[in-house]
């Protein structure tokens, strides 16, 4: 299969940028909160958007025609055609450069601005960045390099090869289990538009992509972290944000959040942990 991909072809579309806008508004912020249960205020106008909460704007609004089996839209303003149909979430770095504030207009610029072939343990995988900068009538609000992966097709009924990592190593004081369940995917699919079935359709995630369970969204795992390291900051701001995922999260089992402070406090290591102790996301923030 490899030998079919035409990278270069792909690679010219690198550079490629499309421009959107949208309005910050709180309903959403709202649904978020109730989401990861969290226990603030609903936001107000003017209020301060916490971290990672900008991903409930620009939602990709595609008709049921341009959807593929899997739920997602199977062409891109900004991406080409790829060859191979699987996609998932493999990280993002996260810079925080100005507060959005409920009631702002947003402006966002998106560039493609990587593209890769590489060979993984379970084959061929094309990587793509998508860097996504937010603007708000006050200047660039935050910088979003969004890294995704194309796979092979699985054949019905296999198996989906998961990755098994190793556990942190270390004295890690920060801890929290995370009871991940159908409704709260749910709920997160639907605030972040988000139509991919292997997230809420258990029968697909299962049968056709040969998973153990529903999938949790690589975001859904990078919001409970980002709100971790918030939660560990003593009241300083996040000024970046890095997530590299390691292997996928289940709804068969809780997982648990684990951290420590890093540099003298000024940073944080961050962990997701599978249900048998291995790493499954991997993150650093640092505080201003």
């Amino acid at each position: 299969m490899t030998a079919t991909v035409d990278i270069d072809a792909l690679r010219r579309h690198i550079g490629k940028t499309v421009e959107e806008h949208d309005v910050a508004t709180a309903a959403p912020l709202h649904g978020l909160i109730v989401t990861f249960d969290r226990d603030e205020p609903p936001p107000q106008e003017g209020d301060i958007i916490q971290p990672g909460w900008h991903g409930a704007y620009f939602l990709a609004m595609s008709r049921k025609a341009k959807l593929a089996a899997d739920g997602l839209p199977i062409e891109s303003a900004l991406l080409p055609p790829m060859p191979f149909p699987r996609r998932m979430y493999a990280g993002a770095e996260l810079e925080f450069h100005e507060s959005i504030r409920v009631g702002d207009r947003l402006r966002r610029v998106s560039e493609l601005t990587d593209l890769s072939l590489r060979e993984g343990s379970t084959g061929a995988l094309i990587f793509v960045t998508q860097t996504r900068s937010i603007f708000t009538s006050r200047g660039l609000a935050i910088v979003d390099r969004w890294h995704t992966v194309f796979r092979e097709q699985v054949p019905a009924g296999t198996q989906s090869a998961v990755p098994k990592r190793d556990a942190p190593e270390g004295d890690l004081p920060w801890r929290r289990t995370i009871e991940v369940d159908p409704v709260s995917l749910f709920r997160y699919s639907a605030l972040t538009f988000n139509p991919h079935r292997i997230h809420y359709d258990r029968g697909y995630a299962t049968t056709t992509e040969g998973y153990p369970g529903l999938v949790v969204h690589g975001p859904y795992s990078q919001q409970c972290l980002l709100d971790f390291a918030r939660d560990h900051a003593g009241g300083r701001r996040i000024t970046t944000f890095t997530q590299r995922a390691r292997a996928p999260l289940f709804d068969t089992a809780p997982f648990t959040l684990v951290g420590r402070p890093a540099d003298e406090g000024r940073s944080a290591e961050l962990w997701a942990l599978s249900d048998q102790g291995t790493i499954a996301m991997q993150a650093n923030a640092t505080f201003a």
